[in-house]
């Protein structure tokens, strides 16, 4: 029973630090841990810890824990956010300029800011309109490709 008991500690463990999105890089890990488990423990063991499949955010899913699906329904709230309030989206250099409606301009550039893009350095907001600074070997295009895969369904 002890073994059992530390391979659901340690299934846990991998799962809140790492991105994991099949049951058999799940068990590769294990099996670097020095766990030896079947497929089929391994799926009695993730039914057990109830785990389940949450969007990871770009364009798959991941395994979570109970609870920890928070963070893909928090990323959810703001994708809706940022297509909901955004009416435009425009560069000049380095810097994105996100036309808004009236009022939105906060609630987007927050969407932006808590989606955590690797190419935006820092944004500011105003009234309709907020700013993004890119860094500097982002491309435009590169851009557009990111948010694109973080926010299906965005026209641009």
């Amino acid at each position: 029973m002890k073994e059992r008991q530390s391979r659901l500690k340690a299934i846990k463990n991998l799962i809140k630090n790492n991105t994991i999105e099949s049951q058999d890089e799940l068990l590769s890990l294990l099996q670097n841990e020095g766990f030896d488990v079947t497929q089929a423990t391994l799926s009695r063991d993730l039914k057990l810890l109830k785990v389940g499949k949450v969007p990871d955010g770009k364009s798959g899913y991941m395994y979570a824990l109970p609870g920890d699906d928070e963070n893909g329904e928090n990323e959810a709230i703001y994708v809706m956010d940022f297509l909901r309030g955004y009416v435009s989206i425009d560069f000049s250099g380095n810097i994105v300029v996100i036309k808004t409606f009236s009022g939105h301009a906060n609630t987007v550039c927050n969407a932006l800011d808590n989606l955590n893009l690797d190419e935006v350095l820092g944004t500011v907001a105003g009234d309709n309109c907020m700013f993004a600074c890119l860094k500097e070997d982002v491309t435009h295009e590169a851009f557009i490709e990111t948010l694109k895969k973080h926010l299906p369904g965005i026209e641009i």
